[in-house]
C-alpha cells in the first residue's frame, strides 16, 4: 500500500495538520509528493500576504432551521444561525477572518465551510478530505486566514450537496482605497430552492443518479440517446415543457427538468425542477424591497448561490454598468442585463430613477424567475411574473468583458498546459473530468500536478451537451489573453475555453463544476502542487 492510499484511509480521523503531514510523505517509487495543506510552503504564502493585523471574529452555527421565504412559504432546511441567506460577513482587505464553525446538524452529518473565490491559505479552504477533516456533529472548527483581495465573495459547505440547502451567506471584502464612487450598496443573493418544499437535495441527487437510461420516451429510448451525446439539448427532443414529468425507471420524475433550453447557454439549461427562485431569501410573491432615492448611484453586488440555475438579471427601466466579476475589476461596460452562472459574482452600478422597479432574475431557460423591488417613489408593485424588456436587450456574459489594466496578468508564455476535458451526460449521470469521476475518498488520485512559480494554462474542452460553470479554488485565472480575471467561468457545450493563472498559492485545490449535482457526481479534480 503506497502513502497516497494510506492517506485516504487515515484522513477521516485526522485534523488538518496531521492530514497535511501525511500528504507530504511518499514511499520509494510511489506517486510524487504533494505540498501539505498546512506545511511550510502554505505558511510562507500566507506570510507574503502580510495583512493589517486586525482580526474580524465571528461564530457560525450550522443547524436545522425552519425559514420563512415569504408569501406564507416556510421550509425546513439547514442554515447558518437560523436564516438564509446567512448573515453577511464584511471586513477590510488585509484583515484576518477568524470564524468558528459549530456543527449542530442532525445524525452523523458532517460539514465544512468553503470560502468561495478567496485566495486563502490551503488548510482553511474547507474541502474535506483534501484540506481538512470534515467537521463532525457536535464539533467545532475555527477558520483563520488573511483576506487580502477586495471583492464580492460568499461561503458555503463543501460536503455532498449541502450547497443546495440554506447554508450560504455573502462575504464582502472592502477595498480601503475604493476607487469607485457610489452612494449605497445592495447585496443581491440569487438561489434556486427545493429543500423542505418538494424534497431535499439528497433526494434530488438520488433521482438524477438514476440517469435517463430507463426513461420512457414513447418508444424512442435508445434511439440517438446512447452515450453522453444524446441530442442537441443533452436530453430528449420534443419534451412538452419545463414542468412536464418524465418517467425514469418506470417511476414519475419529481425533480428532473425536461425541455429547458437556452441559446445563451448553448442548449440544455439545467437538470432540476425548482419550485421557487429566490432573491435574498424571498419568493417572487413577497419580494424584498430596496428603498432608495432618485438620482443616487447604487453598487449591486450580485451573487449566484444556486446549484443548477444560471440567471439573466435586469433592473427594469435602468442600464447597468458592469464594474467587477468574481471580485476583480473589469473595463466598465454598460448593459441591459447580465448572465450569471452558479458560483459567479458580478458588481454593477445603477443610477436610480423615480418610481418602483422590478429587479428580475430570470431562471435561464426555465421559464420562471426570482424577483426583488427597487422603490424610490410612488407607484404600484408589478406582478410576480413581470418580465422587463431589458431582459431581451444587450446581455453581458464574461466573454464580452476585459480585465481592468491593473489586474491583467503579465504577458507570458504558459510553462505547462493541461487539457481539462469535461465528460459525461444525463443518460447515466456520469459527469467527470478527463473521463474519470472524482473519488472523494481518495482526492490524491488522478491529480492535475503543478509546480509553484509557473504560468499554467487550462484548456477546458466541453465534450458534453450541457454547460458547466467551472470553479478553481485558491486562485483566479484570466479568460483567454485579455478577458476578465475570474475563479468561475461558464464553459459552453461542445466548446473550448482557455484560461491562465500563476501558481502562487501552494497546496491542493479543487477544480470542479459548480453545478452542485455535476460536481458531486464526479466532475471534479485536484489541482495539486508538487512538493
Amino acid at each position: 500500500m503506497n502513502s497516497i492510499n494510506r492517506r485516504s484511509i487515515l484522513l477521516a480521523g485526522l485534523g488538518a495538520a496531521g492530514a497535511g503531514a501525511l500528504a507530504a510523505c511518499t514511499d520509494s517509487g510511489s506517486a510524487p509528493a504533494l505540498v501539505s495543506p498546512s506545511g511550510s510552503a502554505v505558511s510562507a504564502a500566507e506570510k507574503r500576504r502580510g495583512g493589517t493585523g486586525r482580526q474580524h471574529k465571528t461564530a457560525l452555527t450550522a443547524a436545522p432551521a425552519r425559514v420563512d421565504l415569504g408569501g406564507g412559504v416556510k421550509a425546513n432546511t439547514w442554515a447558518f444561525d437560523g436564516r438564509t441567506p446567512g448573515k453577511e460577513i464584511r471586513l477590510s482587505a488585509g484583515d484576518t477572518l477568524v470564524a468558528e464553525l459549530a456543527n449542530q446538524l442532525p445524525g452523523k452529518t458532517t460539514t465544512s465551510i468553503h470560502w468561495h473565490g478567496i485566495a486563502l491559505r490551503n488548510d482553511m479552504d474547507g474541502m474535506p478530505p483534501a484540506t481538512q477533516a470534515a467537521v463532525r456533529p457536535g464539533s467545532t472548527f475555527t477558520y483563520r486566514f488573511v483576506a487580502d483581495a477586495p471583492g464580492t465573495y460568499f461561503f458555503h459547505p463543501h460536503v455532498g450537496v449541502q450547497l443546495d440547502r440554506g447554508l450560504y451567506a455573502p462575504l464582502i471584502v472592502e477595498d480601503p482605497r475604493e476607487p469607485l464612487a457610489y452612494d449605497d450598496e445592495w447585496v443581491v443573493v440569487l438561489d434556486d430552492w427545493v429543500d423542505g418544499v418538494t424534497g431535499t437535495p439528497d433526494e434530488v441527487f438520488a433521482e438524477l443518479r438514476q440517469g435517463m437510461g430507463g426513461m420512457d420516451m414513447g418508444g424512442n429510448s435508445g434511439s440517438g440517446m446512447e452515450g453522453h451525446d444524446m441530442h442537441s439539448t443533452g436530453k430528449a427532443s420534443g419534451d412538452p415543457s419545463p414542468s412536464a414529468s418524465a418517467t425514469s425507471g418506470g417511476m414519475p420524475s419529481t425533480f428532473m427538468l425536461m425541455g429547458a433550453e437556452s441559446d445563451l447557454l448553448g442548449g440544455d439549461a439545467g437538470d432540476v425542477k425548482y419550485p421557487y427562485h429566490l432573491v435574498n431569501g424571498r419568493v417572487p410573491d413577497d419580494p424584498e424591497v430596496y428603498t432608495g432615492k432618485p438620482g443616487r448611484k447604487v453598487r449591486l453586488r450580485i451573487i449566484n448561490a444556486g446549484s443548477d440555475t444560471a440567471y439573466r438579471v435586469a433592473l427594469s427601466g435602468h442600464k447597468m454598468t458592469v464594474t467587477h466579476t468574481d471580485g476583480f475589476p473589469v473595463r466598465h461596460q454598460r448593459t441591459d442585463a447580465l448572465l450569471i452562472g452558479m458560483g459567479e459574482r458580478y458588481d454593477v452600478l445603477v443610477t436610480l430613477a423615480d418610481g418602483v422597479f422590478p429587479l428580475v432574475a430570470l431562471a435561464e431557460g426555465k421559464n420562471t424567475s426570482g424577483l426583488a423591488l427597487v422603490r424610490t417613489g410612488s407607484g404600484r408593485a408589478p406582478s410576480a411574473a413581470v418580465r422587463p424588456r431589458e431582459l431581451n436587450g444587450t446581455v453581458v456574459t464574461a466573454s464580452r468583458l476585459r480585465a481592468a489594466d491593473d489586474v491583467q496578468l503579465e504577458s507570458a508564455t504558459a510553462d505547462v498546459t493541461h487539457r481539462i476535458e469535461l465528460t459525461g451526460g444525463m443518460m447515466h449521470y456520469n459527469w467527470a473530468i478527463n473521463g474519470k469521476p472524482f473519488d472523494m475518498a481518495d482526492p490524491d488520485a488522478n491529480v492535475i500536478l503543478v509546480e509553484e512559480g509557473r504560468r499554467v494554462r487550462l484548456d477546458f474542452v466541453n465534450t458534453t451537451t450541457m454547460w458547466h460553470p467551472m470553479h478553481l479554488h485558491g486562485h483566479t485565472f484570466q479568460l483567454d489573453r485579455s478577458g476578465p480575471r475570474k475563479d468561475t467561468a461558464i464553459v459552453l457545450p461542445k466548446k473550448k475555453l482557455s484560461v491562465s493563472f500563476d501558481t502562487d498559492n501552494p497546496g491542493q485545490w479543487m477544480l470542479h463544476c459548480h453545478n452542485a449535482y455535476h460536481g458531486e457526481a464526479g466532475m471534479m479534480t485536484n489541482v495539486a502542487y508538487q512538493a
